[in-house]
């Protein structure tokens, strides 16, 4: 990942809501299994278990984040055990075992989650942050974004 993709995740991650971030979740594996499977490709193993790694600390992040109270975290739990699985099997064997599947459970997944995030229209988790303005100013085709925040010196934290 790239520094400007850190910084759209960072920004993405301040304004989302409980259901945008496990969106932001599952995207973030996926990638991390694309940059895994590019560097296998490469020959780069070191890196590729690296990239595993982190897609097996996603995938950790919505295990545990799982709500018991229901019947389907049953189901999701069944389905994280089986990637996590193949994840563990992909850093022993240096390539990524199973990516059909995995990718398919994950996205599907990462879809469904989408569209409970469209429906959810509550407040971002994260308070006191600032607000992200962008647009198309001074150019045909440079972009500026503009930080808005009343108090920089509290930024984060409530006071």
């Amino acid at each position: 990942m790239d520094q400007k993709q850190k910084q759209e995740y960072t920004a993405r991650v301040a304004q989302a809501n409980r259901s945008e971030l496990v969106v932001i979740i599952y995207e973030l594996f996926l990638l991390a299994i694309d940059e895994a499977k590019k560097a296998f490709k490469h020959g780069d193993s070191e890196e590729g278990v690296k990239c595993v790694r982190r897609a097996q600390g996603f995938l950790q992040e919505l295990m545990g984040s799982l709500d018991k109270r229901y019947e389907i975290a049953e189901e999701l739990m069944r389905l994280y055990r089986y990637v996590y699985e193949q994840l563990i099997f992909s850093a022993l064997r240096r390539k990524i075992v199973n990516e059909e599947t995995i990718c398919e459970v994950m996205g599907k997944l990462k879809e469904a989650f989408e569209e409970v995030a469209k429906k959810d229209h509550s407040e971002p988790l994260m308070e006191n942050t600032q607000q992200i303005y962008a647009g198309l100013t001074y150019g045909k085709s440079s972009l500026n974004e503009v930080l808005f925040s009343e108090n920089e010196l509290n930024r984060g934290f409530k006071v």
